[in-house]
């Protein structure tokens, strides 16, 4: 990314200004006080040369002791004077240098171009430029202290004229003057305030230039350990530690508010340029717009990916860096920014969806979407601990806790009401053709899922949370005992179907397809639960069904040909025969026979049965069939007629394709008939 230089505006110095109209005066305040130092100095050497003299006239001359007292009052009095002026020329001295040195400082401080490049520099010349104030308004503050007690020593003894004591006090107003001008300073004055600017300035652009954006990986594994250490890592270690710099020289300052506000709105924008290839218009559908199971089922999908790669990998990678910039803080502050941070991200977004879900029209596959959803939020929990643990992150966490509770309830509810929902499909009408049920082929397809490896121990958890929240205790082989309530549903309602056919035969028809459906749920999850006992008894009732279809069919038929009757001749009975084949074939035309193998053996048992006794007849009888040739079947035709039957809608099930040969239409239609009857209880 090509850097842009940032105009910076250079800003003008209060201490500077003091310091061209100062300097002088203090000068002139430095000779002053040196030439009164000298001019003290020599009175005093000069009384030290007179003090014998007058010790030796004390001595002879008593009556002038008077007189000589008050010169040795003022050579004690010049040399208190002396003594108080040079302890306040080493400050002032001392002041005079650092006012160079903070010349020097200010014209880096001042310069147009921003630190950014050198930042560290620049900070210690920040840290400088205090310092140099600080000792600054320091020396000025004893240099007043000693300066003071000068004033008030000549003025309580009398040693000096008011012109000397005036310039004295002159003195002490510049410096005090100049003292004000230093406290301001470093107080964030002008100087420090546009220096501090500048931080904030390079902060932002350090920060901009260092923004990428992080790679979705659209792989359908987990996130690994190292993958989401990797990404954890968003800036190189040279220019955290600049950010760092930055924030802890500005927090001296209480200049920190700037750089947060910058951080959540150049990380945030990071953030969403990470999501931005994603294709995320389906968060802001509602569920309702799915026309299709499976588009929803894909939805959730993409979610859980979507949701994981977020978590992990975008929000980890700013709570991370959040810590490492602003984590030497004392309020805290890195919490609240990463919360900021989180919730620009988009985070309360994938809650939200996952919240319409919950709380959407209760139906059997919702039960599947919401252990989807659980399943996520599961294997993320530690994760939302980590990141949204604190109180600043309150909105998520709420958000959080209450799509898992509707999870966990929602999903109970549905699977506790299935056995019901079951039952009350029994007033429905069963197929016309004799096939299995929509119902049927849903239902056990639909167990098979839940006893699949991938929902059975998440719902397991569900229903053991839910208890527990009943203050319940969990019983095991729960689930598995609500698998056998919808199976023994769905054999009352098969019974209750089979009744409801007019012509017996269609009803063995009915029953033999569902048995043989049943059958063929070996090595499925649901045979392997209901056991080879279950199994083998749908085998024979198959059989038996078949046979009862059969006989109630064909084998009546064939009856007219076999059974002697001396009312009807020969002729009589073989179109009998006809007729009554035809009108059997009318009516079988569209029954259907949902395996391939037991097609082929029911064609085989009506041939069996059929075409040889056709065969012996027609022999028999050659010179009838000769005369009539145009209204008998023969026996090709006749085979290659039953031939026919059974294939209206055959498919074959196995036990990878249990429930897959209902169309998308079809499905949703017996998920909307459930829905609706789960929504009436």
């Amino acid at each position: 990314m090509k850097r842009q230089r940032v105009p910076y505006r250079k800003p003008t110095s209060n201490l500077s200004n003091f310091q061209a109209r100062s300097f002088d005066n203090l000068l002139a305040c430095r000779n002053l006080l040196k030439a009164s130092v000298d001019n003290s100095t020599a009175l005093a050497l000069a009384l030290d040369k007179t003090g014998p003299r007058i010790a030796e006239l004390d001595q002879k001359l008593t009556f002038l002791e008077m007189a000589i007292r008050p010169g040795g009052s003022k050579n004690c009095t010049f040399a208190a004077v002396r003594d108080h002026i040079s302890l306040a020329l080493g400050p002032s001295a001392a002041v005079l240098k650092i006012l160079d040195s903070i010349r020097e400082l200010e014209k880096s401080l001042l310069s147009d171009s921003l630190p950014h490049s050198d930042i560290f520099s620049y900070i210690s010349t920040i840290k400088q430029f205090e310092d140099a104030i600080k000792f600054l308004t320091a020396n000025c503050n004893l240099a007043i202290q000693w300066l003071e007690g000068v004033i008030q020593f000549l003025e309580g003894n009398s040693v000096a004229d008011d012109r000397y004591i005036s310039k004295v006090k002159r003195s002490v107003a510049i410096l005090e003057e100049l003292q004000a001008t230093g406290e301001q300073a470093g107080r964030n004055g002008e100087l420090l305030s546009g220096a501090f600017a500048k931080l904030e300035i390079s902060f932002k652009q350090i920060l901009t230039e260092s923004n990428a954006p992080l790679g979705f990986t659209n792989s359908s594994s987990p996130w690994t350990a190292e993958q989401a250490h990797n990404a954890a890592l968003p800036l190189p270690g040279p220019i955290l530690r600049k950010l760092q710099a930055i924030v802890e020289k500005l927090n001296t300052g209480n200049r920190t508010n700037s750089c947060i506000s910058v951080f959540i709105e150049v990380r945030s924008l990071n953030a969403k340029n990470s999501l931005r290839a994603l294709d995320l218009d389906y968060l802001e559908n509602a569920v309702e717009e799915y026309d299709d199971v499976q588009d929803m089922e894909g939805c959730i999908h993409e979610w859980s990916k979507h949701m994981e790669f977020i978590v992990k990998c975008v929000l980890e990678s700013e709570h991370m860096l959040c810590k490492e910039v602003f984590g030497s803080l004392a309020s805290g502050a890195w919490t609240g920014c990463f919360a900021k941070i989180a919730v620009e991200s988009g985070i309360l977004l994938f809650l939200r969806f996952g919240m319409s879900i919950a709380e959407s029209k209760k139906s059997p596959t919702k039960l599947l979407h919401l252990l989807n959803i659980f399943s996520v939020l599961e294997t993320l929990r530690m994760d939302f601990n980590n990141l949204f643990g604190g109180e600043s992150c309150n909105e998520i966490k709420t958000m959080t806790r209450d799509l898992v509770t509707k999870v966990v309830n929602g999903a109970s509810e549905i699977f506790w009401e299935l056995p019901l929902q079951v039952e009350l499909e029994r007033r429905s009408s069963p197929p016309s053709d004799g096939g299995v049920p929509r119902l049927v082929s849903f239902v056990t397809d639909y167990c098979n899922r839940l006893l699949d490896d991938n929902y059975r121990p998440i719902l397991t958890q569900v229903l053991r949370i839910h208890q527990g929240w009943k203050y319940e205790k969990y019983e095991e082989g729960l689930v598995t005992n609500q698998i056998y309530s919808i199976v023994r549903e769905i054999a009352v309602n098969l019974d209750a179907w089979s009744k409801a056919y007019e012509r017996k035969a269609l009803s063995y028809i009915f029953m033999m397809n569902n048995h043989c459906h049943f059958t063929s749920l070996k090595g499925t999850k649901l045979g392997n639960l209901m056991g080879d006992s279950w199994l083998n008894a749908h085998g024979n009732y198959k059989e038996y069904y078949s046979a009862l279809y059969l006989r109630e069919t064909w084998g009546k038929i064939l009856a007219s040909l076999t059974q002697d009757n001396p009312d009807s001749s020969p002729k009589m009975r073989l179109m009998a025969f006809n007729e009554a084949f035809d009108d059997m074939y009318k009516q079988q035309l569209n029954w259907v026979v949902i395996d391939e193998s037991l097609t082929n053996k029911m064609h085989k048992l009506v041939v069996q049965a059929l075409v040889p006794a056709y065969t012996s007849y027609l022999q028999k009888y050659r010179v009838v069939v000769e005369h009539r040739s145009d209204v008998f079947y023969t026996v090709q035709s006749l085979e290659t007629m039953l031939n026919t039957l059974f294939k209206a809608k055959q498919v074959k099930y196995t036990s990878s394709t249990i429930g897959s040969h209902l169309t998308g239409e079809q499905r949703n239609a017996v998920i909307d008939q459930l829905r609706f009857t789960l929504t009436a209880m």
